[in-house]
């Protein structure tokens, strides 16, 4: 399916999806019909309540179908941080402390979640990586033995790129009858994954990295889970008594519509996934085309797995002509001044200057955990667009190089 897309982006540039993409039209178009017409609360009886609970009821079943999944499977929450402390306390909530195993590349949320299940008495391993980012599946008996009770991995990690072997250890879970909680924020980004043939038992994410609005995500759980998972946010019974709070109509119609837009989610190492001309094949297509130039054109060094990563995820490690570490920030503020946008590690945590903890676990030396660069594409991009990327960014890494000290 070929979409237009021609989002008002403003001035410049945009390479941060991993950050937020830009609303497509067709969602903001939906958004703005459900609102004039569906503005009610969905939990009133009269005439304006029955219309929104009828169009929050709709989106349910839209976003449903795109994942393949029953209507009483879905939760819709505020976000994918949300999601993934519902998923993971609302699992300790039910159950007595044991041991939750999560990557050690995971995203700033369910380090927060797991600090909290930390409180209640349950203990935290750390799955370790190698140096791609891929969680060492050499480690995967020990770490699933007694008396592990949850795991969570992140499916894309946001920073580096690398896509984590979800099937596999899914697979592994469900032998042991061990829960498996997949943040897949940066996935559903890129396509629909089938949760029907999904050995997952829960999955969150957001809808604002697809095109959709913010403030509104979602978490996908298996009916076989509802005895060994509770609420932890009490109120009105909404969310099949999962999440109590005024539901967000219009705000689920355009997370609907933004995830029913996407293509099927391929893995990147299957036989259908060859690049196409169109929709996601075309953005993994310019993608390879731009980090060949960057590689060429600049003192830059990859970071990820090359072949299993995130289809629009470029990651590097920032250098000086003499190949001494650059600071990521600087370089990002250089380009921002030249209109492009770009980012320095994970948006959640940009607001920290020191080394990265997703680099330091995956052995990168410590001089260079706050080198990391991140340029993300969409279907807003064309080829022209990126026709001068690298050579700004050969130009932003010169001007860091010639004000920054070496270390």
């Amino acid at each position: 399916m070929v979409l237009e897309f021609s989002p008002d982006l403003g001035p410049g540039l945009y390479l941060d999806a991993c950050a937020t993409a830009p609303p497509r039209p067709e969602v903001l178009q939906h958004m703005a019909a459900v609102q004039r017409t569906a503005w009610g609360n969905a939990s009133s009886l009269h005439a304006q309540g029955l219309q929104a609970a009828e169009q929050l009821e709709r989106s349910r079943l839209e976003l449903a179908q795109a994942f393949e999944a029953d209507r009483d499977e879905l939760i819709v929450t505020s976000g994918a941080t949300e999601s993934i402390h519902l998923a993971l306390l609302g699992v300790a909530r039910c159950q007595p402390p044991g041991r939750l195993v999560i990557s050690a590349v995971e995203h700033p949320a369910v380090e927060a979640a797991a600090f909290r299940m930390v409180e209640r008495g349950w203990q935290i391993a750390r799955w370790p990586v190698d140096e791609e980012g891929t969680v060492r599946l050499d480690q995967l008996e020990t770490l699933l033995a007694p008396p592990t009770r949850l795991v969570s991995l992140i499916w894309g990690q946001s920073e580096v790129g690398t896509l984590q072997p979800v099937e596999r250890v899914g697979e592994a879970c469900r032998a042991r009858e061990i829960p498996l909680h997949v943040d897949a924020t940066q996935v559903v980004s890129q396509g629909r994954p089938a949760w029907r043939s999904l050995p997952v038992d829960l999955l969150s994410a957001s809808a604002h990295k697809c095109g959709g609005p913010k403030g509104v995500g979602l978490l996908l759980r298996r009916r076989a889970l509802q005895e060994r998972h509770g609420p932890i946010q009490a109120g009105g019974g909404q969310e099949g008594g999962l999440r109590g709070g005024t539901q967000p109509v219009v705000l689920m119609a355009g997370m609907a519509r933004a995830i029913s837009l996407l293509e099927p989610w391929v893995d990147p190492q299957a036989p259908e996934a060859e690049p196409g001309p169109s929709g996601i094949g075309a953005v993994q297509q310019r993608r390879d085309r731009l980090l060949k130039q960057l590689l060429n054109l600049a003192p830059l060094q990859l970071l990820g797995a090359p072949v299993q990563r995130l289809p629009h995820h470029i990651a590097l490690l920032a250098a000086d002509p003499k190949g001494r570490p650059l600071p990521g920030r600087a370089v990002v503020r250089a380009l921002a001044a030249e209109g492009v946008a770009i980012s320095s590690g994970s948006a959640c945590a940009s607001g920290r200057d020191g080394g990265s903890p997703v680099l330091a676990a995956m052995g990168i030396a410590p001089d260079w955990c706050r080198s990391g660069l991140r340029l993300s594409l969409g279907p807003w991009l064309s080829e022209a667009d990126l026709n001068g990327v690298a050579a700004q960014v050969q130009g932003a890494l010169e001007q860091v190089a010639a004000t920054t000290a070496p270390p």
